[in-house]
């Protein structure tokens, strides 16, 4: 049986006062199966050709926090699932970011991230 559920795709902004910019993940909620999950692909080639001089390292290390954030580690270990999706998701004027939230229907939230990972990142 498919159950709604929300995503957002991550972006890299290097230089938030020119707005472009680099999809580098997918984060997704499904609450009917307590599903709360984001996947991260840094294409180092596509950032250089935007922003050169961009720290990769650090944008990896950012970017993790997020995987540990949505498994509750640190901080975040407090929040329900949803909590941690509209936190996560909250407009924000970094570096990394994420743009509008929208919805489907799945049967399998992690396949659905998968395939919205290969659609929109990959």
């Amino acid at each position: 049986m498919r159950r709604p559920f929300e995503y957002a795709v991550v972006r890299l902004v290097p230089r938030v006062e020119r707005g472009e910019q680099v999809n580098v993940g997918v984060l997704l909620y499904c609450q009917h199966r307590d599903f709360l999950g984001v996947r991260t692909h840094l294409d180092a080639g596509r950032v250089r050709a935007l922003a050169p001089e961009v720290d990769l390292a650090a944008v990896a290390a950012v970017l993790s926090s997020w995987d540990r954030t949505c498994a509750g580690d640190g901080p975040s270990g407090g929040m329900r699932l949803g909590e941690r999706f509209r936190w996560l998701a909250a407009p924000r004027s970094t570096m990394i970011q994420t743009g509008p939230v929208h919805t489907g229907l799945t049967a399998d939230p992690a396949a659905e991230l998968e395939r919205l990972m290969d659609a929109l990142v990959r």
